[in-house]
């Protein structure tokens, strides 16, 4: 596999590692969206938190990405002055293979941002990393975030009982329809631009 790259350009966003200078603006985003996020992202019950706490987050972010471990971004405006969310290609389906996550503030839902941002992590999966399955995990009652892998063409494969997790590992009794991919069978025309580490361009 090769290395995901650290940026992403789309028409209308950045999507790249998270740095902790960025801890600002992820609190902000999360901060001022507690209610919107909590019903489907654990890890926001132990929000909000001070700024340090988003700084080591972010650092431990930036660590298992340089280390090839596991690979999260933040979603950018395209000057990158807000963080419109988080996502992510995940190391956690094993070999050959990604799950990609996402959340979007709340004073940025409709506008199809989680859809922009998952069509250009897809593109990458396949043309960069050269990965050959990308899955997507959604809580059956999530019908925002269901729609995305929907409109991307991503094929329903089941649901998968009581597999969602909370953010500590301990299992939340709660459903996961399951999308997938395989290498070839992703159609859409993504245009994007994406840079390495050196900020050499690889797509």
């Amino acid at each position: 596999m090769a290395p995901p790259p650290y940026r992403i350009e789309t028409e209308r966003l950045v999507v790249r590692c998270w740095e902790p200078r960025d801890a600002l603006l992820l609190k902000e985003a999360v901060d001022s969206s507690l209610e919107h996020l909590r019903p489907w992202m654990p890890w926001v019950h132990e929000d909000p938190q001070p700024l340090e706490a988003k700084v080591e987050l972010l650092r431990g972010f930036r660590g298992r990405f340089d280390l090839g471990q596991d690979f999260v971004y933040g979603i950018f405006s395209a000057d990158e002055s807000e963080a419109i969310g988080g996502t992510g290609l995940h190391t956690r389906r094993g070999e050959g293979a990604f799950e990609i996550g996402y959340w979007i503030r709340a004073s940025r839902v409709g506008e199809g941002l989680g859809t922009e941002a998952t069509a250009a992590l897809t593109r990458v999966g396949f043309e960069v990393c050269e990965i050959d399955r990308i899955e997507i995990r959604v809580d059956p009652a999530n019908e925002a975030s269901l729609a995305i892998p929907r409109k991307l063409g991503f094929v329903e494969e089941g649901t998968l009982r009581g597999v969602l997790h909370d953010s500590h590992g301990s299992p939340r009794q709660s459903d996961a329809v399951v999308f997938a991919l395989l290498r070839g069978e992703f159609e859409r025309d993504v245009q994007l631009k994406a840079f390495d580490a050196a900020g050499e361009r690889v797509l």
